[in-house]
């Protein structure tokens, strides 16, 4: 029979161990004083919670396990998304995300984020229309050669989202309003600003002046695309199209909304950069239009009338009225425009859409014994992604919602005190990607957004 010693040493030890997920400070990767500094804040605001727990092994993941270079001068950094090591434009970007407000008070830390937008920057130079690239700017990939597109050295994978071209803007606007580092702007930022102009004005006329194509010899359908390569036609509307998804999974439509919404934003927040500190305003002016005929085209073609939930948005649409009904778990999705987005959390359109994505009406909204999310494609039927309950807590102005959300969340890491990509609706042990970055720092950003907005208590156990 086990004394009370022996079961207190027991559960001590669970409790350790529950708190040890992060590597050992000599194994991880890049060390912030601020970042550690935060996982003790948080810890003495809510301790002994399972938020506390899981803020300490979440919030540093990215910095302890996937940075893989640094330039302590600020002019590299390759940070990989987890258990793939490679450098996706989207996903690096969403990593640090939640580090910026921590930059004025450790130079490090800035340092290691401006390091990456320069990555960022050169690495769509050497191709606007991929989305992940190697450590190594002269090798081919290793995985994908072979895939029927212009593969070029430097690229990992080449297929073409609309938000890898968003996502380096978004970093690069936050960084500047958190640093007031205009060093940033130089030819290099100027160079990679032009590029992805170019490119989206290519994209709003896809079928005539897109040079993009890609198809792959593989038994997914969604990692290849139709028409030889050059996917569903479009009817130029304003909307600038987009082969691919964040979820790395082919467009049915090629004008994905989400990723619309976020480049109107991004693209007006580039445009204040250009005229404050470049100075070019032209430059900034076409920008500028470009967000503005995004905006009118959404209002005019992203919008559909439903019986049940009145009027929302499509997901994806082609220009000639046919639209796609559904959301996905990656961001940009309709879910997350209040984060990515103009789109205010209490907007009528916005809170119709959101009625629906967190329903069963929406294809890829599952609901079992373990919890309720979206998913998608990209893992399969069945399978919800941390990241969505994530991100419904975020854009929530409920707190018996976000406290749900919180639940779930603690409740299906299967036991690893870590988000994964994707875990099954009727069994958490069942999941996909044990080592997913983006989902740990958004899970951590999720829980600094609660506390800063005095909503702690939703936090204690």
């Amino acid at each position: 029979m086990q004394t009370r010693f022996q079961i207190l040493c027991i559960f001590t030890l669970i409790v350790f161990s529950a708190y040890s997920q992060r590597p050992s400070a000599a194994e991880r990767r890049f060390n912030s004083e601020q970042v550690n500094s935060c996982i003790n804040y948080v810890n003495k605001t809510i301790p002994g919670t399972t938020a506390a727990r899981f803020f300490s092994s979440c919030f540093p993941s990215t910095l302890d396990t996937t940075v893989l270079t640094f330039d302590p001068q600020g002019n590299d950094a390759f940070i990989i998304t987890g258990d793939i090591p490679a450098l996706w434009l989207r996903d690096s970007a969403a990593q640090v995300w939640p580090y910026l407000p921590l930059c004025k008070k450790d130079e490090r830390l800035r340092l290691l984020i401006r390091g990456l937008l320069r990555r960022q920057f050169r690495c769509i130079l050497i191709d606007p229309y991929a989305n992940a690239f190697n450590l190594d700017p002269n090798a081919m990939s290793p995985n994908w050669a072979s895939d029927e597109t212009t593969m070029k050295p430097g690229v990992f994978e080449r297929k073409y989202e609309l938000n890898s071209l968003c996502y380096p803007l978004r970093l690069a606007y936050g960084y500047w309003k958190a640093t007031n580092d205009n060093s940033l702007f130089d030819t290099l930022w100027l160079n990679t600003v032009r590029t992805i102009y170019q490119t989206m004005k290519a994209q709003q006329d896809v079928t005539h002046s897109s040079p993009y194509t890609f198809m792959r010899v593989t038994d997914r359908m969604h990692d290849t695309m139709s028409n030889r390569g050059k996917g569903h036609p479009a009817r130029p509307c304003g909307l600038i199209a987009s082969a691919f998804r964040a979820s790395d999974d082919c467009c049915i439509f090629p004008y994905n909304i989400p990723d619309n919404f976020m480049a109107a934003s991004v693209l007006k927040r580039t445009a204040e950069i250009l005229r404050e500190v470049n100075h070019d305003p032209l430059l900034a002016d076409s920008l500028h239009t470009l967000s503005t005929q995004i905006d009118k085209a959404l209002k005019e073609y992203a919008v559909v009338k439903t019986e049940k939930y009145g009027d929302i948005y499509a997901f994806e649409v082609d220009g000639y009225g046919n639209h796609l009904l559904m959301d996905d778990a990656n961001v940009p999705s309709l879910l997350s425009l209040p984060y990515i987005s103009d789109v205010e959390p209490n907007d009528s359109l916005y809170k119709n859409t959101r009625n629906y994505v967190l329903s069963s009406d929406n294809p890829y909204y599952f609901r079992g014994s373990a919890g309720a999310g979206i998913g998608g494609p990209h893992v399969g039927m069945d399978f919800i992604w941390p990241m969505s309950i994530i991100m419904q807590a975020i854009t929530s102005t409920d707190t018996a919602e976000i406290k749900a959300c919180l639940t779930t969340l603690h409740t299906t890491d299967a036991g690893t005190s870590l988000m994964h990509e994707a875990f099954h609706k009727d069994d958490a042990c069942n999941y996909t990607r044990p080592w997913f970055a983006w989902a740990n720092t958004l899970y951590g950003e999720l829980i600094l957004k609660i506390i800063e907005e005095g909503n702690e208590s939703i936090l204690k156990d």
